[in-house]
């Protein structure tokens, strides 16, 4: 068996046929811990700010003595821009361009 097995199917795309923001975000992680990284952030660039936000996730649950929320806010926000931003690129401005 693959890890590839375990991998969940994305709703939207199984069932409308569209990719949605998070698409291709399992298959960018799966990369980084192969390390081929070029090729997970061609995949899903958010995927470093991504990790980065739950490494942090994770901390703030084992730390309580900081304070994360303002931080985690910051990096939910710097992930979708970069999100919508990649999802606008691949559906609308490389397609355009073929």
């Amino acid at each position: 068996m693959e890890i590839e097995d375990f991998m969940l199917t994305c709703p939207s795309k199984k069932f409308l046929g569209i990719e949605c923001l998070g698409c291709g975000a399992q298959r960018a992680v799966m990369l980084v811990f192969e390390g081929r990284f070029s090729e997970a952030f061609h995949m899903y660039p958010a995927v470093y700010t991504l990790l980065l936000f739950f490494l942090t996730l994770g901390m703030s649950f084992m730390d309580k003595k900081r304070k994360y929320g303002g931080i985690l806010m910051i990096m939910i926000a710097v992930n979708l821009v970069i999100m919508i931003i990649s999802y606008y690129y691949k559906h609308f401005y490389i397609h355009s361009h073929l």
